[in-house]
C-alpha cells in the first residue's frame, strides 16, 4: 500500500468506483442533515420549552447536549471508522441519527428531549468523520477531488444557514417536533443509497487495539473544555466551575497527548497534526470559526429583534451568504484548486470574508438591509467558500489511508470547538460591551421610549464590537494560512513536512 503516489499532470484517473459520484450524493445529504440539525433546533426551541415545560434554566441542554457528546466523540467517532470501515460507520451513524431523531420529535419531557439531542451528538460523531473520509479515499484524481470537495464544502459552510429557513417554515406551519422527524428521510435515503452504492476501497482500515486510555482522556478533556465554554456563556468566565473545567480540560488534554507518545497504536497518532499542512488547516479552520459561529448569532439576534424579521424572513435573509458560499466553492475553489496552492485560495478567502465582516460592524439600528447587510453577507460567503473548499480537500490529503477517518474527526473538532469558543467569547464582548453603553446613556433617556431606544442601541453596539473581534479571527486565520500551509497544486509539488524534510505531495493512491 503506497500513502501517496505522484501524478502526472494529464494522466488519466486512477481506476476507481464508477459509482463515486452517486455515493457522493448521499454523503452529502448526510453531511447537509447533520449541519441542518446544528440551526433547525434552535429555531424551534421556544416552541418546545412551552409544550415540553423545560424552564429557563435548564433550556440550554438542548443544544448543549448534542455539543457535548458530538464535540467529545469525534476523535473516538474516526477511530471506529477507520476499524470498522468507513461505510459501515456511516450507516451506523445514519441510522442512529434518524432513531434519535424520532426520539426527539416523539419527546414528551425535558429529560426525553436531552437524552435524544445527546443520542444525536453520539451518533453525529460517528456519521460526520466517516462521511469526510469516504470522500478522501473515493476521490482520488486531482480534478475530480477538487469537484468533489466543492460540493461538500459548500454544503458543511452553507446548510446551517438553509437550517434557518427549514426550522422556521416547519415551526411556524407545522409543528416543531418537525425539526426532528424531518431528519429520518434525509437519513433514510442517504443509508440506503450508501449500503447499495458506496464500494469502500479495499486495505484502508486501521485494525489495531483500540487505544482506550486514548478514548476516555480525550472525551473528557474535550468535553470539559466545550462544556467550560458553554458555562462562560451562561455563568461568566470567572465562575468557579467554569475555571475548574478549564483546568480539567488542560490537564487531561496534556494527559492525552503524553499517553499518544507512548503507546504503541494510538487513538490520534501524533503524525496527523504534527504536519505543518494539516496542523495549520485544523488551527486556521477552528479560528475562522469563532467568527462564522459569532456571524450567525448576532446576525438572527439583530434580524429579530432589533429589525422585525420573522423567523422565516430571517432564514431567506441569510440566503445571499448560502450563494456566496456555493459560488465561492464550486467555482472559484473548483476551478483553481488544481491549478495554485491551497494558500492563494484560503489566505485571500478569509481576508474576503474579513471584509464582509467590516461591512458588517456598521451596523446601526437603522441600517438597510440591501446597502450594509446584503454586500456583507456576499463578501462574507464568498470568502468563506473559496477558503473551505481547499482546507477541507487538504485536511485529508496525503495522509495514510488508515488515518483517514481520525484526520477527517480533526477537521469537524477544529470546528466543534472553534464554535463552543466563538459563541462563548463574542456573546461576552457583546453583552460586555452593550451593559457599558447603556450606563453611559441611560441617564439621559427622560422617557420609556427613549429608555427602550438606550436598550436597542445597546444591543447593536454590543454586536458591532464582538463582530470587530470577528474580523480580527479572520485576518488571524489568513495569517495561520500564509505562515504554516505550504502545500503546492495536488499533482507533483514537492512539499516541506512537519519534520522539514521533503515529501512529495499528491493525490493518495490506494494499492488494492
Amino acid at each position: 500500500m503506497s500513502e501517496t503516489a505522484a501524478k502526472a499532470p494529464g494522466a488519466p484517473a486512477p481506476a476507481g468506483d464508477a459509482n463515486r459520484w452517486k455515493a457522493l450524493v448521499f454523503i452529502a445529504l448526510a453531511q447537509l442533515m447533520v449541519v441542518l440539525d446544528a440551526t433547525i433546533v434552535n429555531i424551534a426551541l421556544p416552541s418546545a420549552q412551552a409544550d415540553l415545560g423545560i424552564s429557563d434554566g435548564n433550556r440550554q441542554w438542548v443544544v448543549t447536549a448534542y455539543a457535548l457528546a458530538f464535540g467529545g466523540l469525534l476523535l473516538f467517532g474516526g477511530r471506529i471508522a477507520d476499524l470498522w470501515g468507513r461505510k459501515r460507520a456511516f450507516v451506523i451513524g445514519l441510522t442512529g441519527f434518524a432513531a434519535a431523531s424520532a426520539l426527539g420529535g416523539a419527546a414528551t419531557s425535558g429529560a426525553m428531549m436531552f437524552g435524544a439531542r445527546a443520542l444525536q451528538g453520539v451518533f453525529g460523531a460517528m456519521l460526520a468523520p466517516a462521511a469526510l473520509s469516504l470522500l478522501a479515499v473515493m476521490f482520488t484524481d486531482a480534478k475530480e477531488r477538487a469537484k468533489a470537495f466543492g460540493i461538500y464544502g459548500a454544503i458543511a459552510g452553507g446548510g446551517g444557514a438553509v437550517g434557518f429557513i427549514l426550522g422556521g417554515v416547519l415551526t411556524e406551519y407545522l409543528d416543531w417536533r418537525w425539526t426532528f422527524f424531518v431528519n429520518i428521510p434525509f437519513a433514510v435515503v442517504a443509508a440506503l443509497g450508501a449500503y447499495f452504492v458506496i464500494r469502500e476501497p479495499e486495505g484502508g482500515r486501521n485494525r489495531n487495539p483500540l487505544d482506550i486510555p486514548g478514548v476516555l482522556l480525550s472525551t473528557l478533556g474535550l468535553v470539559s473544555l466545550v462544556y467550560g465554554f458553554t458555562r462562560a456563556e451562561s455563568d461568566g468566565w470567572g465562575d468557579a466551575t467554569t475555571v475548574g473545567l478549564f483546568v480539567a480540560s488542560a490537564v487531561l488534554l496534556i494527559a492525552f497527548v503524553v499517553t499518544e507518545m507512548r503507546v504503541k497504536a494510538p487513538l490520534l497518532p501524533l503524525r496527523v497534526v504534527l504536519d505543518r499542512n494539516r496542523g495549520g488547516i485544523y488551527l486556521s479552520l477552528g479560528v475562522a470559526i469563532i467568527a462564522m459561529f459569532g456571524t450567525f448569532l448576532f446576525l438572527t439576534y439583530y434580524l429579530q429583534v432589533i429589525k422585525g424579521f420573522s423567523p422565516i424572513k430571517t432564514g431567506f435573509a441569510f440566503l445571499p451568504m448560502i450563494a456566496g458560499m456555493m459560488v465561492g466553492s464550486t467555482q472559484i475553489g473548483t476551478r483553481l484548486m488544481t491549478r495554485v496552492p491551497a494558500r492563494a485560495l484560503m489566505g485571500p478567502g478569509f481576508l474576503v470574508a474579513a471584509a464582509g465582516m467590516l461591512v458588517m460592524t456598521q451596523i446601526e439600528i437603522g441600517s438597510s438591509y440591501a446597502s450594509t447587510i446584503l454586500p456583507a453577507m456576499v463578501l462574507l460567503g464568498l470568502g468563506m467558500g473559496t477558503a473551505f473548499m481547499p482546507a477541507m480537500s487538504l485536511a485529508t490529503l496525503g495522509v495514510e489511508p488508515r488515518d483517514a477517518g481520525v484526520a477527517s474527526a480533526m477537521v469537524n473538532t477544529s470546528q466543534q470547538v472553534g464554535g463552543a469558543i466563538g459563541t462563548a467569547l463574542l456573546n461576552t464582548i457583546a453583552a460586555s460591551a452593550t451593559t457599558s453603553y447603556i450606563k453611559d446613556h441611560i441617564a439621559t433617556a427622560t422617557s420609556k421610549s427613549q429608555q427602550q431606544l438606550v436598550q436597542m442601541e445597546g444591543a447593536v453596539h454590543g454586536y458591532a464590537n464582538a463582530i470587530w473581534v470577528a474580523v480580527g479571527m479572520l485576518v488571524l486565520a489568513a495569517v495561520i494560512v500564509v505562515s504554516l500551509v505550504n502545500a503546492g497544486k495536488p499533482e507533483t509539488t514537492p512539499v516541506v513536512s512537519g519534520d522539514g524534510a521533503e515529501d512529495e505531495v499528491a493525490v493518495p493512491v490506494i494499492a488494492h
